[in-house]
């Protein structure tokens, strides 16, 4: 058995939580919320962000993050991305000098505009080993145990060899690569192209319009991500392609039910009310834009998606400026 402990009890931590404890190893799961700690431990149930889903009866969660962690092998970071920084450096001195990190948030540092991994290992020991699962994967399917496939990520062989074989389980499928950049930020600016296309549904545009955007988008990622240095073949991965089909297509993503409230008018303070999880593409649309234009890279999806959100532009109008932009190849050789 490994000893592992999960940070975040948001409805992703919680599913992985519940898978690993069911394959038999020993984990902590810390909660941010009193309230779900005390139902997990209690009831074997988070109310909060995984109703109607009763957990491992083995599964434990811990109030203290220190105790969390303390003694653990692998800690599993699943807190929102804007709270990974302040989360893990609390972590890190209770972190044992050969535990594995892995990182299962999506989003980007909004401060300093890196990605996750930058993050823990800014905020960890040095050499302290660090890896990322990315992927088509919403939390109430793994937790219902459909048949889900997802991309590990490190550039220690090693390390992503334990990830793969410790998350791994007959309905968890665990693929490998080197590249943690590509990885990232696939699933970082897959969010963002869904609230673009929850758009798209809340306007009633139709099928021509969806695809149109998802293309379009997935060709934005990677033209971000292959001028920061990632493999562009991660694009049309699980990272990637996989992702963003997942999230901009279903009523269980966040980002696509934002996007289709932000559609049918509401502004973003009317979107948001209500909600107790966190919609990662708001956030990481802001920090998408500003990296492009670090880079000089063009994001025109990402430019006009930030513009309805933060700059009340009417989603007609953004629409409108996107196809009427200058016209241009789609690519040349």
């Amino acid at each position: 058995m490994t000893r592992i402990a999960v940070i975040g009890g948001g409805a992703w931590g919680t599913a992985l939580a519940d898978l690993l404890a069911r394959k038999g190893e020993t984990v902590t799961l810390w909660a941010r919320e009193r309230e779900v700690v005390e139902s997990i431990n209690r009831e074997h149930l988070n109310h909060l962000f995984l109703p109607d889903a009763p957990l491992a009866p083995e599964l434990r969660a811990e109030a203290d993050l220190q105790t969390a962690v303390r003694g653990a092998e692998v800690v599993v970071s699943s807190a929102p991305s804007f709270a990974v920084r302040e989360t893990m450096a609390q972590a890190a001195s209770s972190v044992g000098a050969g535990a594995l990190i892995v990182s299962v948030s999506k989003g980007l540092d909004p401060e300093r505009l890196t990605t996750l991994s930058c993050v823990l290992g800014d905020v960890l020991a040095p050499g302290t080993a660090i890896a990322v699962l990315s992927g088509p994967s919403f939390a109430r399917e793994v937790y219902d145990r459909q048949p889900t496939a997802v991309v590990a990520a490190s550039r220690d062989p090693a390390a992503v060899q334990r990830v793969q074989h410790v998350l791994a389980t007959g309905y968890f499928r665990v693929y490998t690569t080197s590249d943690v950049l590509g990885v990232e930020l696939g699933g970082a600016l897959k969010n963002v192209i869904a609230v673009g296309a929850g758009i798209l549904e809340g306007l009633g545009l139709g099928h021509n319009t969806r695809a149109a955007l998802l293309t379009r988008g997935l060709a934005e990622i990677a033209r971000l991500g292959v001028t920061l240095g990632a493999d562009p073949l991660t694009f049309a991965g699980l990272a990637g392609m996989g992702d963003l089909v997942l999230t901009a297509t279903a009523t269980l993503s966040r980002n696509y039910t934002l996007g289709m409230e932000l559609g049918k008018g509401k502004s973003l303070e009317q979107a948001l009310a209500g909600r107790s999880s966190v919609a990662e593409g708001v956030s990481t649309a802001r920090s998408a834009v500003a990296l492009g234009e670090r880079h000089g890279v063009e994001l025109p999806i990402a430019r006009e998606v930030a513009a309805v959100l933060f700059e009340s532009k009417s989603p007609r109008r953004a629409v409108a400026d996107l196809m009427e932009r200058e016209l241009k190849a789609e690519h040349w050789r």
